[in-house]
């Protein structure tokens, strides 16, 4: 891939062997963005974690103080007695039948998916769908609920959903390169805290392996995880 003068220049600033405080990354990652669209701010966590133990699998929410800077669309499916209430909160898309059919035929206009517990065998059949992209509702990421109207509307503020991979990774989106450094900065750190507090008893040795931060189109800046606050 031909690295173009721009992204040569920004690599520059980068100092690979440099671990930068959560502040100081949260300032670079918008100097050295190339991109000229709103980039995405990301956030890749190596953990000290064995995904194969169910007790390591590590699985949650946290609220992001200044929202992802992307509206997300969400898809409820539930029983008509709670449609309303859905819909009432924000959801882009509310139904049942109708919705597992189109998903089925390949529809895929929908960026979170909230189910009702009473629909979860209903929409089983197209976990083979959902799965893979994340989107499958499930309790502990609170997108198995009765409260859909409280769910929507968590979601359409900043609430995100994240897991280790088989890596014991966690890749996230904690904002754009839009945001100014400090709602990068506490939006990365409201992610980190959570994933401090979710700590299995079982893990042994370093819990916080790597943090790199990074734009969609920018050098990784390693973040050295003892410079944030709340850890």
């Amino acid at each position: 891939m031909k690295v173009t003068k721009k992204r040569k220049a920004v690599a520059g600033k980068v100092d690979k062997d440099k671990l930068y405080s959560l502040e100081a990354a949260s300032s670079l990652v918008k100097e050295v963005n190339t991109a000229k669209f709103d980039a995405s701010v990301d956030l890749h966590i190596s953990l000290g974690v064995d995904p194969k133990k169910a007790d390591q699998a590590i699985r949650g929410t946290t609220a992001l103080p200044h929202g992802t800077g992307k509206t997300k669309r969400v898809l409820v499916l539930t029983t008509a007695d709670k449609e309303q209430e859905a819909k009432a909160a924000g959801a882009d898309f509310v139904g049942l039948e109708e919705f597992v059919q189109k998903i089925e035929g390949g529809w895929m206009e929908f960026d979170v998916v909230i189910a009702t517990p009473n629909v979860m065998a209903k929409i089983a059949k197209i976990g083979k769908i959902l799965g893979p992209r994340n989107l499958m509702p499930n309790p502990k990421s609170g997108t198995v609920t009765p409260e859909v109207g409280k769910a929507v509307e968590e979601v359409k503020k900043g609430k995100i959903a994240f897991k280790v991979d088989k890596f014991g990774i966690v890749h996230t989106s904690i904002g754009r390169v839009s945001f100014s450094p400090s709602q990068i900065n506490e939006n990365a750190s409201a992610l980190l805290v959570t994933l401090s507090k979710m700590k299995p008893a079982t893990a042994k040795g370093i819990y916080f392996k790597s943090i790199s931060m990074a734009s969609t189109m920018s050098p990784g800046i390693s973040v050295d995880y003892k410079t944030v606050a709340g850890i």
